[in-house]
């Protein structure tokens, strides 16, 4: 994907002195007394920050918290927290938190070499729609746009798209290009065999991916209510499994996909089974075939996931979306953490992305083994969909317009 790079302008000696604006994703979740519970984004934000203070930038960050009311800045939708968490983060001058500025539209005070934190943009009255007023203010306030957030890259708004419309250079920050080099190698040029998990409650909110991959991938698991849905598909019985009958049909036109290219969608040959749906319900291995009418199935049994894990090991890219089993619950999470250990274990290189995976990686600790972990959710399905999302189109468009863009 042919995209400049801000990395690439700091190299050129572009950025020593100018106003660089950039939007990061600090959308951290929050307590009811409002303190971060989890920092993984804001860190996440800092080598772009440092690598714009260390070039002699003048650096002005924002970003979106919550979902607040535009034109309308209430306690709880403060960037305060962040800007506290982000200077304890970084020390030094900021060791007290990053000087945070409110009303900033219209004008931002701040000098080469130092940092200051742009309160929640969401609030800005056009934000959401993309205003082009809007857009073209917040260009005005820097010489260089970053986007480096990409879990908003599937948003055209005002500070992620039309900022980059109008700035008079826009380009990738470290993070957003990290997701484009790992998406490009994990679906556009991957190493085959082309295995993905995609798993959830429902197949109708992951029809479209389903559709999709089945088009591409070598193999396709199934997990969760997505996978009894396949199971009714394929005529077995799942008992009061969640599914959705309705969407049968479809599931069998991917089954029907998969095999007219010598494909497949392994389909559970035994499953782990209780009464209820309890951390505490006793669990049951049991063949597929063999489900009952009042049985619950809420994992993959240990033949199923001892064959999904083979051919994991044996897979070229692995691209991973859900956890196959309730695996918050550890009677039924022995199939989620066979399948992770066996993605860890895999030479594949892997992509994961979606929060309930991101949980199951840090549960059985094998962050370090997973070869890029997506910081984006929607954005990440989106790209699994096939779209093309809204902030790589126009950083694409906008590469053209500065020198040192690459296809990298």
């Amino acid at each position: 994907m042919k995209i400049l790079r801000f990395q690439d302008l700091v190299a050129q000696g572009a950025v020593a002195g100018r106003r660089v604006f950039i939007r990061a994703d600090l959308n951290v979740p929050q307590d009811d007394a409002g303190r971060i519970t989890e920092d993984t984004r804001i860190r996440a934000s800092l080598p772009c920050i440092r690598m714009a203070l260390d070039a002699g930038a003048a650096v002005m960050v924002t970003s979106h918290l919550g979902r607040p009311t535009e034109g309308e800045l209430k306690p709880e939708d403060s960037l305060q927290p962040v800007a506290q968490r982000m200077g304890q983060l970084l020390g030094g001058r900021y060791a007290q938190g990053v000087p945070l500025r409110t009303d900033w539209v219209d004008g931002v005070d701040v000098a080469p070499g130092q940092l200051v934190l742009l309160e929640n943009c969401r609030v800005n009255p056009g934000e959401k729609k993309n205003s082009v007023a809007l857009a073209r203010k917040m260009a005005a306030l820097c010489d260089i746009f970053v986007n480096d957030a990409f879990g908003t890259a599937h948003r055209a708004e005002a500070s992620t798209y039309g900022i980059a419309q109008y700035a008079k250079i826009a380009c990738a920050g470290p993070l957003l290009a990290a997701e484009i080099d790992a998406i490009g190698k994990a679906l556009s040029a991957p190493k085959r065999p082309l295995v993905a998990i995609v798993a959830g409650s429902k197949v109708s909110t992951k029809l479209t991916i389903l559709q999709s991959l089945a088009k591409n991938v070598d193999g396709l698991i199934v997990g969760g209510g997505i996978a009894n849905t396949f199971m009714l598909a394929a005529g077995l019985p799942i008992g009061k499994s969640l599914a959705e009958p309705a969407l049968v049909d479809e599931a069998r036109t991917v089954l029907q996909a998969m095999k007219a290219r010598g494909a497949e969608v392994p389909i559970p040959h035994d499953v782990v089974v209780a009464q209820t749906f309890a951390a505490d319900a006793p669990a049951t291995v049991k063949a597929a075939t063999d489900v009952a009418a009042d049985d619950l199935i809420l994992d993959i049994g240990p033949q199923t996931a001892a064959r999904l894990a083979d051919q994991l090991k044996a897979a070229g890219t692995i691209v991973w979306n859900g956890p196959v089993g309730v695996f918050e619950f550890d009677a039924f999470a022995h199939g989620t953490e066979t399948i992770a250990r066996a993605i860890a274990a895999s030479p594949a290189f892997s992509i994961a992305g979606g929060g309930d995976t991101l949980a199951a990686i840090a549960k059985y600790g094998i962050e370090h083994d997973v070869g890029y972990i997506s910081t984006g959710g929607g954005a990440f399905l989106e790209v699994l969909e096939g779209k093309t999302l809204p902030a790589f189109e126009i950083l694409q468009r906008r590469a053209a317009d500065a020198p040192g863009a690459t296809s990298r």
